[in-house]
């Protein structure tokens, strides 16, 4: 597949209440790509709330049903049951952020991942609450600059993907804004298998990451190619390196970390013993994915 095989028609449409370069509006234009106009939106609070504009105007073609911060997998578990009884084909899709995901919506998501009811769950991260006022979440990464973590969160970032992982569900996959086919790839192979998938799609944000909007992908892409964003898919247990990922195994393959940290003010006041703890952190997973990958 290559970007001019994709559908030429809109389903998320511009001029919506987004904020320039914003990742989670370009990832759902994306998506209109991989679905078309058959599927069903649930969105809990967060800036997908504020993208869709006022009612009665929003900028989605699609079904979409706004719900509670916590409830996003519950509501779309209900939603594809109902289908389900009525033989209806209509794939269901959460379009959640880091903050609905990680932290507040855990619970029903690890609910839903248990009962691997038939949903395609995806996390757009941009690493905290951008939409309240840039505030630290369980997904935003060591050192990183927030209005609650002032001098660096000291916390390292949830691993998300892994914990999902972990219910043995059919298809866990990462995926990333600035790699577009890839990610309507993973979509596309998650609406053929039936039960919980769960795509996590790494979302640099201009606003609260503190880059120039037109960056917006630039950044995206170092993150893949310093290694600190991996590309990979499992599927039925059976891990797999997506993307540019798949030449980046070899350590010397990989671009320094501070190429990407450098083009973010979110972290302008790292040292260089924080430096070091992020760079031991990349290395300490590529060497968990080369025992996966070698064995």
């Amino acid at each position: 597949m290559n970007i001019k095989d994709l559908d030429r028609e809109e389903y998320f449409l511009p001029g919506n209440a987004s904020c320039p370069g914003c990742p989670a509006s370009l990832g759902l234009r994306l998506l209109g790509k991989a679905v078309g106009n058959k599927a069903v939106l649930v969105v809990p609070a967060g800036c997908t709330t504020v993208i869709q504009g006022p009612y009665p105007l929003t900028f989605s073609k699609l079904p979409l049903l706004n719900i509670a911060f916590a409830a996003s997998a519950a509501t779309a578990s209900g939603i594809s049951a109902a289908f389900e009884v009525k033989a209806k084909d209509i794939p269901v899709i959460v379009y959640a952020g880091d903050g609905g995901t990680a932290d507040i919506g855990l619970q029903a998501l690890s609910g839903a991942a248990e009962r691997n009811e038939n949903v395609t769950y995806i996390c757009y991260d941009n690493e905290a609450y951008q939409n309240t006022g840039i505030q630290r979440s369980s997904s935003t990464p060591y050192g990183a600059w927030t209005t609650t973590t002032i001098k660096g969160k000291r916390e390292h970032k949830k691993d998300v993907p892994k914990i999902l992982a972990a219910h043995n569900i059919p298809y866990v996959a990462t995926a990333s804004i600035a790699y577009p086919l890839d990610f309507i790839e993973k979509v596309r192979k998650s609406l053929k298998l039936k039960g919980l998938k769960y795509i996590h799609l790494h979302s640099p944000c201009p606003t609260g990451w503190r880059f120039p909007s037109e960056k917006t992908v630039e950044v995206g892409r170092l993150a893949v190619l310093t290694g600190a964003w991996i590309l990979y898919e499992i599927e039925n247990g059976v891990f797999k390196l997506t993307g540019p990922s798949k030449s980046l195994l070899e350590k010397g393959s990989r671009k320094p970390v501070e190429e990407y940290l450098k083009v973010q003010g979110r972290f302008q006041n790292l040292t260089d013993a924080m430096i070091d703890e992020i760079r031991n952190e990349i290395e300490e997973k590529w060497e968990e994915i080369w025992k996966i990958v070698r064995s």
